[in-house]
């Protein structure tokens, strides 16, 4: 698990995964700073019991960096 710092481009070579997963989130706040916590779960083929595979953690500030970033992926969910 580790929190968002910030985001920037990539230089990797990717492609689309060939399997899907699932990720729940939860919202954490301890009264200093509000977290979202997002956790994805092994693919349906994984050998093992269902259990967390990643997580990760985003503050208001790096949210709001993701949320740049989907709207410029995604104009067609830009907020009007």
């Amino acid at each position: 698990m580790a929190r968002v710092r910030s985001f920037g481009p990539s230089q990797q070579r990717v492609k689309a995964h060939p399997t899907e997963v699932d990720c729940e989130h939860v919202v954490i706040d301890d009264g200093s700073e509000r977290l979202l916590h997002l956790s994805t779960f092994g693919s349906d083929d994984r050998a093992s019991e269902r259990k967390s595979s990643q997580s990760i953690q985003l503050n208001s500030e790096s949210a709001r960096q993701l949320v740049e970033i989907i709207e410029q992926a995604f104009p067609e969910l830009r907020r009007r």
